[in-house]
């Protein structure tokens, strides 16, 4: 959380030091649509991505991190 609250702070200290009214308010409605929207909208496709990774992962078509870190390694190594 101190890494949040760092970060946090020196935003503010940037921020106070901007004279630029056009540009402060450019970062107002930046932040503003990120603090007031819970909700994401997906498209279509998305949701169509989406439902297929659960029916892999309902079919057990998976793999582990390490597994794919392997596999990639080893076609890197082949070229």
């Amino acid at each position: 959380m101190a890494a949040l609250d760092n970060i946090r702070n020196s935003l503010i200290t940037k921020l106070l030091a901007i004279k630029d009214q056009d540009f402060l308010s450019a970062i107002d409605k930046l932040v503003s649509g990120a603090v007031s929207s819970d909700k994401v909208e997906l498209s279509e496709e998305q949701i169509l991505m989406l439902q297929m990774s659960d029916r892999d992962i309902e079919q057990g078509k998976v793999i582990d991190q390490d597994q794919l870190f392997e596999k990639h390694r080893r076609w890197l190594n082949e070229k």
